[in-house]
């Protein structure tokens, strides 16, 4: 064998074990508003990840609405797999509708019927509802008034029975929450 051979196979492997540990933690991560002691590590995947999106949270926003009306939209790591992720509503049925972070195509569309997912959709839907604002609208404006900050995620919720965008902000290893009105 020759030394470039056995410097290209060392390489290869060392690629892979590295990556193979990165998927080990990402896997711990599971939404952006966990409240676990898991919280620091997924999202410091998250942050790990982060940087191969080319598609940034509003054109996802954008592009999901041939699925119907955005209702919430994240960067996650589910499973070990980076994804960019957003909810749908359209004639009282509900979609997770996942973008290529790449490309901002639509990669997947799948119907959300039970469980958590769904109790999220119509509690997302019941403060959309309620907005005037749309979603990208209330990301455009986060980022705007928080210079070298992106938008990793962004949930409505009800507060006094008025419709809040909750955004999830990232810059550098640093997060914050900015709640914007959708009135």
């Amino acid at each position: 064998m020759t030394r470039r051979k056995i410097i290209l196979g060392a390489a290869i492997g060392s690629a892979v074990l590295g990556f193979v540990a990165l998927m080990g933690v990402a896997r711990q991560y599971a939404t952006l508003d966990d409240d676990d002691d898991d919280e620091g590590e997924g999202r410091g995947a998250l942050v790990r990840a982060i940087r191969f999106a080319k598609v940034n949270l509003q054109q996802a926003l954008t592009v999901s609405e041939q699925e119907g009306q955005p209702i919430s939209g994240k960067f996650e790591v589910d499973r070990g797999t980076f994804q960019l992720s957003v909810y749908t509503s359209k004639n009282g049925k509900f979609s997770e509708v996942l973008v290529d972070y790449s490309t901002g195509n639509v990669a997947k569309v799948e119907p959300i019927t039970t469980g958590d997912d769904l109790a999220a959709a119509q509690s997302q839907s019941a403060a959309m509802a309620k907005a005037k604002t749309s979603l990208k609208e209330a990301v455009e404006k986060a980022v705007g008034e928080a210079a070298g900050f992106r938008a990793v995620g962004v949930v409505p919720n009800l507060k006094d029975d008025r419709a809040v965008a909750s955004v999830l902000l990232l810059k550098g290893e640093e997060f914050k929450i900015v709640n914007q009105a959708l009135e």
